[in-house]
């Protein structure tokens, strides 16, 4: 059946009186002034309608007045693609009144998100289209029931139906794009997955189906039934448009394989099947096969203990991850069991009234990532805010079970007549019930969230049980209940693990402390080295803060930089300033100008030659390229004299004595890629960027090292290549008291500890959020071997925008160099060299 296309001034409420004719046989009710349409079939019931409700008005408790929610990435402008998922968690849940502020403010404000033009206002950079938000902001106009071909001014259907490529080797994609042809060389097309799933989810709300699109959607499908998230591309003889003039092309999901381009997703793959639920919905042909491969490979790879993860970089179960799955897998139908396993998993990590006494009362509703990161909390409290607004967001579109094209369609069940707080997730543990949280927004300003549309934060899919939404009185009397006690929770994560080993490790809770010759010692270097390593994984923010504040006291600079009271006269260190430099733009601007003065010091102590040079009686003169590469990163000073020292094989000399080499030290390979693949990619030379290519390209070997491993993996993971590998094996090393053994058979070793930190979390500490120092490209760079131009030559002459650019839109497919960086289990004994 072909749906016919619409005029563009058709409006919302003659497309709701269509629905409505078109549904004869479905009763309409009227709930808050939105034509609500209910329908018979699988028990409503069976959602945890109450406990999404709980968490709306909890996220809803998190913006501030103006619908806004801060981008921890740093920049003026707050995070949209965050505050469109917690307005999507609201629709759901049947609260959209609570979303009303960020309905406002995106329909001023929706080319801040769209386009470029909030990061380079009245520039032009409205020209260029930012596809993945652009189909965000379509999904959500509709769910607020606006009209979305004038929302904000902008035809939203026309936008999105623009950045669908109509022919060349993106075609069917929804693609980065520049609308001005002047300016096409300043784009690349970072567009994902996710982005592809709005688009088609977006057309298909308001009848028109776009079949490039589905089709091109169905590619990203593995025949084992899962979806990837990064579009790749492979060389091929192939002959066409679809085919770049330097022999590439988009590859399928299959094709990539041999590349290390097509790990399974479970995000991507949530949102995939929500989007070929809408099309068929809509009335696209020939999805049933691949919609029940994708149930059945989601089926298949449901942990033991109900949650799914996400991709390469969330390989652990999470509520962010299940809360898409559930929605999909809940709207698609066949997966009853794995439905209500999922939303157990979430319901188990919810606060909820049996917390109220403890550290959770103010935050009932609540969801953290994990259910361990839960039960935590019921002790520490709410740390790391945005970790739990991001979590929330999506998870609780796992408990509304409300499917992404009926809430575009306006369609959300009633209110149940039962209780809107949670049920007690766990055995209450004491204390007078908490208060019922207010349904109005209280205004606290918070959290943070994901750059542009498919970047860090998921766009959550919606879905509804069996494909119906039902009364809550044709639930079946006997179906089991997902609110029952929650699962004893295993062992923790990697990250948190090895996050609780290094906070413990801390000498009153804010440094490190080594014993020499009878003496104790505070080790600034360690000290510094474990905060970044928290940074890296993202845990133990409280422990963050403290270290942070510890070492950027007047004593700790005067310390760690300067030699006193060693020194006999002045005296400046390059790499610890530099990392103390790092270390305080992690930081909020506080009253003293420590950044400037680290800045300045650091500053003079570049030569004319490029390089940075310690002075005082205890400076290191090793010319080490690891010194080197930390001033780089905290200054953004040039990387020739890097560059200069390069060996024939690509990669970097331990240290700049060395010249005309054949092969260097991958350790130092490694730190020299991330001090690369920094600052302004359009102000890079061809050297430079093939320098950058050649050196990720010769971090390809199997080493039984962890240490070198994991730093192999921080400079592999800085531009975009898989690291996935690497993750688990490092992270299964870990022993029981979260650290890691120097050598087999020994206890854990705080130096080696730190030192695997990227190696566990996957990243490097410039991936973590509000980075002063974000990558600038991902690979590849290059089209050809003798056109070595950057793909993300849009940078910004800010390093906030930088950072948004980077984050937000340079989300290229992470297509191997070759080869991967696997540790080796024979042996294990290497030590840490520091």
């Amino acid at each position: 059946m072909s749906v016919s296309p619409r005029t563009k001034d058709e409006t919302v409420e003659s497309s709701l009186r269509r629905r409505g004719a078109a549904l004869a046989a479905a009763l309409s009710v009227l709930v808050a002034g939105v034509a609500v349409t209910v329908q018979t079939g699988t028990a409503w019931a069976s959602a945890e309608r109450a406990a999404a409700k709980a968490n709306s008005r909890w996220l809803a408790k998190q913006l501030a007045p103006d619908g806004t929610l801060n981008n921890p990435n740093g920049g003026d402008l707050p995070d949209h693609g965050l505050m469109i998922d917690t307005l999507f968690a609201m629709y759901a849940s049947g609260d959209g009144k609570l979303a009303a502020p960020i309905v406002k403010y995106m329909d001023a404000h929706a080319t801040d998100y769209y386009t470029w033009d909030g990061l380079l206002p009245g520039q032009g950079y409205d020209a260029i289209i930012v596809g993945g938000a652009t189909a965000k902001v379509l999904v959500a106009a509709e769910m607020a029931g606006r009209d979305p071909r004038t929302f904000g001014g902008h035809d939203m259907v026309a936008e999105t139906q623009g950045a669908i490529m109509r022919s060349g080797p993106d075609k069917g994609r929804v693609s980065d794009y520049a609308k001005k042809p002047e300016m096409a060389d300043i784009v690349s097309n970072n567009a994902n997955m996710f982005g592809q799933a709005l688009g088609v989810i977006g057309l298909a709300a308001v009848g028109e189906n776009d079949q490039l699109a589905i089709d091109k959607l169905l590619t990203q499908q593995c025949s084992e039934g899962y979806f990837r998230i990064f579009f790749g591309h492979v060389k091929t003889t192939e002959t066409g448009d679809h085919v770049t003039p330097d022999g590439y092309k988009v590859s399928t999901c299959d094709e990539g394989k041999p590349f290390d381009q097509s790990g399974p997703d479970g995000d991507a793959t949530g949102m995939a099947l929500s989007a070929l639920l809408a099309a068929r919905k809509a009335g696209a042909a020939n999805l049933d096969a691949p919609i029940d491969k994708t149930v059945a490979w989601l089926k298949a790879h449901q942990p033991a203990g109900g949650g799914w993860h996400g991709g390469v970089t969330t390989d652990a179960p999470n509520t962010n991850s299940t809360g898409l799955i559930v929605q999909a897998l809940a709207e698609a139908g066949g997966a009853d069991d794995a439905v209500r396993k999922g939303t157990a998993y979430l319901k188990a990590s919810q606060a909820s009234d049996a917390d109220a006494g403890n550290a959770l009362t103010n935050d009932i509703g609540a969801i953290a990532y994990t259910p361990e990161q839960y039960h935590s909390a019921r002790t520490t409290g709410v740390t790391g805010l945005d970790t739990w607004i991001r979590a929330g967001a999506q998870a609780s579109l796992g408990l509304s079970q409300v499917g992404f094209y009926d809430l575009a369609q306006g369609r959300v069940p009633p209110d149940e007549p039962t209780s809107q707080t949670p049920t007690p997730s766990q055995t209450p543990t004491g204390g007078s019930p908490s208060p019922e949280p207010s349904h109005e927004p209280t205004g606290s300003p918070p959290p943070a969230n994901p750059p542009a549309a498919g970047t860090g934060t998921r766009p959550p899919p919606a879905t509804r049980r069996g494909g119906t939404v039902v009364t809550p009185s044709t639930s079946p009397p006997d179906e089991p209940s997902v609110a029952a006690t929650p699962p004893v929770p295993g062992p923790p994560a990697p990250a948190t693990a090895l996050g609780g080993y290094l906070a413990g490790k801390l000498v009153n809770g804010d440094h490190v402390e080594v014993t020499q010759d009878g003496r104790t010692f505070v080790d600034y270097d360690a000290t510094a080295d474990l905060l970044l390593a928290l940074r890296t994984l993202g845990e133990q923010p409280e422990a963050v803060d403290r270290v942070s504040k510890f070492l950027l006291t007047p004593e700790s600079v005067k310390a760690y930089a300067h030699g006193v009271p060693y020194e006999q006269a002045d005296a400046a260190y390059a790499e610890p300033l530099a990392k103390l430099l790092i270390i305080a733009r992690f930081q909020p601007p506080g009253p003293d100008d420590v950044i400037g003065q680290l800045a300045n010091d650091l500053a003079r102590l570049r030569t004319d030659s490029g390089e940075f040079v310690d002075t005082g009686g205890f400076a290191d003169t090793s010319r080490s390229v690891q010194h080197q590469a930390w001033a780089i990163l905290a200054t953004g000073a040039d990387p020739d004299v890097l560059i200069a020292r390069q060996c024939k094989d690509g990669t970097f000399p331990s240290d700049l004595t060395k010249k005309d080499c054949d092969t260097g030290d991958l350790a130092a390979t490694a730190i020299a890629v991330e001090a690369l693949n920094s600052g302004r990619p359009d102000e890079w030379t061809k050297k430079h960027a093939t320098a950058l290519e050649t050196a990720a390209g010769a971090l390809q070997s199997t080493v039984d090292d962890p240490v070198l491993a994991a730093r192999m993996t921080a400079a592999r993971a800085s531009v975009g290549l898989d690291v996935s590998e690497t993750v688990r094996a490092v992270g299964a090393l870990l022993l029981a008291d979260g650290g890691m053994a120097k050598t087999e058979g020994a206890g854990s070793d705080l130096a080696t500890s730190i030192a695997v930190a990227p190696g566990v979390a996957g990243r490097s500490w410039t991936q973590s959020p509000g980075s002063p120092v974000v990558a600038a490209v991902r690979l590849p760079l290059t089209r050809s071997g003798d056109d070595p131009r950057p793909v993300a030559q849009a940078s910004v002459p800010s390093a906030p925008t930088l950072s948004w650019i980077a984050l937000g839109f340079v989300l290229a497919a992470a297509v191997a160099v070759g080869g991967r960086v696997v540790l080796g289990l024979r042996k294990r004994t290497k030590g840490v060299a520091r």
